[in-house]
């Protein structure tokens, strides 16, 4: 069955069926955009580079913030989601580059 469009739903379950099959989609596409940094900070490791690199963050930001305008999104929702997410990515990454990084003698980034 297609999914309903929002005003199409004439009840709370269908409303319910609706936002569990897009959450299995965003769930997904997070899924996917993981792969992604799982592969970055592999990539990293090889070229000696940060986990945090402010200024890509604050271009994923942007970017996030005029999609959201464009779709009548609020831009401050999203930008808190994408903080919220990107945060956890340097987090991450930094734990896995971490063993090298001492290694090498650097000490990892702080945590700010």
């Amino acid at each position: 069955m297609p999914p309903l469009q929002p005003q199409a739903c004439t009840d709370l379950s269908q409303v319910r069926v609706e936002i569990d099959r897009l959450d299995k989609a965003l769930v997904d596409l997070i899924g996917e955009r993981f792969a992604y940094v799982e592969r970055a900070w592999q990539i990293k490791l090889v070229e000696n580079a940060e986990a945090n690199v402010p200024w890509r963050n604050q271009q994923v930001i942007e970017r996030v913030r005029a999609r959201a305008a464009e779709k009548g999104v609020s831009p401050e929702l999203c930008e808190a989601l994408w903080r919220q997410m990107i945060g956890w990515f340097i987090q991450y990454e930094e734990e896995k580059l971490r063993p090298d990084l001492e290694a090498r003698g650097k000490p990892p980034a702080s945590k700010s």
